[in-house]
């Protein structure tokens, strides 16, 4: 019941928020917040766009919640997305005349594991070192997304894009079909299906219990036979793998080559989703289609209402702070009783 009093302490002060800013940059509040609902979810188009944008930041949310079971903070989902890109992109163009069968698993392990290796160079610092993940998946954000601009303007540019900074064009074995002839695709169904998978492997496997008692007591869990250091090690790389999954199937699915600009900032509101879950795998769901939801009503908003397409950010940004607030409200009252 708590969790339901939260989250409408924070629908409230978000409504509030909102209005205000809509008032302030001279938009009718309520006009703004139906026609922001009807963008996002009012026929099967809208439906198909908020689920195109809900699947790479579910992959994304999942991705930060894998570590953050253990206390790690990772806000390195871009440029795991970046890698893991990358990699599913070099094995496509390495055998793209591949059957269905051989290319698609083939591609998408890469991606897993291009993620994976980014986060294992954080993982890895902080197992080793104790340097602090933050920092170094934050950092290694701009190395994924570089990484990609130099090899489609370089090496792997198509000759045939007349200038475009792009790779050739995948192959329909390596291009992750859709779903009922929308843009929506299965990676939002494989997205649901690892959320559920990690929902009962960490809250009710064994991996879960080890998890909380490295977490809440690492001395302890050593005592126990656990090591901390082997936990980061697998809880990164899981995540990473996570994160990979969502810039190839982004890249196949949608984008149908590899290109700049594959993340419209996927990775950091995937971390938002992560914390506005409280680490929930199931309610990172919900909040993913939502927010996918916000993101893809923001381009019809600014077409139609005139509303610059910035405010979807600001909007992101409000509704991050008012779950804070909400919560902090409801700690204070729990303390207070």
């Amino acid at each position: 019941m708590r969790v339901f009093g939260v989250a409408g302490l924070a629908t409230v002060l978000f409504l509030v928020l909102a209005s205000g800013f809509f008032l302030l940059i001279g938009q009718n509040p309520l006009t703004i917040m139906v026609d922001l609902v009807g963008f996002a979810f009012g026929d099967s188009y809208s439906i198909s766009e908020s689920i195109v944008k809900a699947a790479p930041i579910l992959f994304c949310a999942l991705a930060v919640i894998v570590p953050a079971r253990l206390g790690l903070i990772s806000v390195g989902g871009d440029g795991q997305l970046y890698f893991g890109a990358l990699v599913g992109t070099g094995i496509v163009l390495a055998m793209p005349a591949a059957p269905l069968p051989l290319l698609m698993p083939a591609m998408l392990l890469g991606g897993a594991l291009g993620g994976a290796v980014m986060a294992l160079v954080a993982g890895g610092l902080r197992a080793r070192f104790g340097v602090n993940e933050t920092i170094t998946t934050l950092l290694l954000n701009y190395v994924g997304v570089l990484l990609v601009n130099f090899v489609v303007y370089g090496p792997w540019k198509d000759p045939g894009n007349l200038g475009w900074p792009a790779t050739i064009g995948f192959p329909p074995a390596a291009t992750v079909p859709g779903l009922f002839g929308t843009r929506a695709h299965v990676g939002i169904l494989i997205a649901v299906a690892l959320a559920v998978a990690f929902h009962f492997a960490f809250a009710h496997g064994r991996l879960g219990l080890q998890l909380r008692v490295l977490r809440e007591n690492e001395r302890v869990g050593r005592m126990a036979g656990l090591s901390f250091a082997h936990m980061v090690v697998l809880t990164m790389a899981v995540g990473g793998a996570t994160a990979g999954l969502a810039g190839i199937i982004e890249t196949s699915a949608i984008q149908g080559r590899l290109q700049p600009g594959i993340s419209l900032g996927y990775g950091l509101t995937g971390f938002l989703v992560a914390w506005l879950s409280g680490h929930n795998f199931l309610y990172a769901v919900p909040l993913s289609i939502l927010i996918g939801g916000l993101m893809a009503a923001g381009d019809t908003l600014q077409l139609f209402a005139k509303v610059p397409a910035s405010s979807v950010t600001i909007l992101e940004g409000l509704l991050f702070v008012a779950m804070l607030a909400a919560a902090g409200i409801a700690r204070k009252r729990q303390e207070a009783a």
